[in-house]
């Protein structure tokens, strides 16, 4: 069983009632919702959190160690193109992540192509909406169970995303 932690950033708690058309009509409770027991039918343990404040998400990343999390799903929302904070907070305490953005940031604003984590992540997974989160857990697992190596299974699937799935 592995420990596995999901953190979303600012704004995300909106889910459901901000920009539906970009982000989807899911509110965060049942995206949450629906990992964790998706975890738990797999055999893992996943603990969700979400927060506006840059300071609070270094605080969950830097006790993440603590509590032996072996991998990270992140949407750092807005802090993806921001914070060197988040950046620094991650290396830190070198537990791998996935990336994750409901939408395509790079269909965006140029200043949203950027992020500060993208290069130091397993993986970088854009523009699927929730899907995109299930998507970042399975492949979470699959690195887990293979000792920090993505499974073929798990590049199987991403083939079929070439332009939206990063890894």
């Amino acid at each position: 069983m592995a420990k596995l932690l999901l953190l979303h950033g600012p704004n995300l708690n909106l889910l459901g009632e901000r920009e539906p058309t970009l982000y989807g009509d899911q509110g965060l409770s049942e995206i949450n919702r629906r990992l964790v027991a998706f975890a738990e039918e797999q055999g893992h343990e996943l603990a969700c959190f979400q927060t506006n404040a840059e300071h609070e998400l270094v605080d969950r990343i830097q006790m993440a160690r603590k509590q032996d999390i072996e991998f990270i799903v992140i949407n750092p929302a807005a802090f993806t193109h921001t914070s060197i904070a988040i950046r620094d907070a991650l290396l830190a305490v070198d537990i791998p992540f996935i990336e994750v953005h409901l939408s395509n940031i790079h269909r965006r604003e140029p200043f949203r192509h950027h992020s500060y984590l993208s290069d130091i992540a397993v993986g970088v997974i854009a523009g699927l909406g929730p899907q995109g989160y299930e998507l970042a857990l399975r492949s979470a697992m699959e690195y887990v169970a293979h000792g920090g190596k993505m499974s073929a299974k798990i590049h199987g699937i991403i083939s079929r995303f070439p332009e939206t799935v990063m890894l």
